[in-house]
């Protein structure tokens, strides 16, 4: 099965710098999750965070799409990136048995 995450919040760099997403744009996602048009975009992946994003999706402006692109400082965003990411490994540690399994397929530090 596939799960999505759409970023409804903060884009283009820390609070304060960056903006919140249009909710047009956030529609226009969410639209191509529902109607299946996503399933047509080319894909890249991020290799920290182990996630994937369309590379265009509709009306989208594809400039959005990675967030990386969003941030004017790239060094900011990769240093946000990888302490998000070991926030997520930090996480992940919290829990034993079944669930630690789960944190091979999120963020890689």
């Amino acid at each position: 099965s596939q799960a999505f995450l759409v970023n409804t919040g903060w884009s283009g760099g820390p609070y304060r710098v960056g903006k919140r997403i249009d909710i047009p744009v956030t529609r226009a996602c969410i639209n191509g999750i529902l109607d299946g048009s996503i399933n047509d975009s080319e894909f890249e992946k991020d290799e920290v965070m182990n996630l994937e994003f369309p590379t265009t999706l509709g009306s989208v402006d594809p400039s959005i799409l990675n967030p990386r692109s969003t941030w004017e400082d790239k060094e900011a965003y990769d240093a946000q990136r990888l302490k998000l990411a070991q926030l997520f490994q930090d996480n992940f540690g919290k829990f034993s048995g079944d669930a630690g399994k789960f944190a091979v397929h999120g963020p890689k530090v």
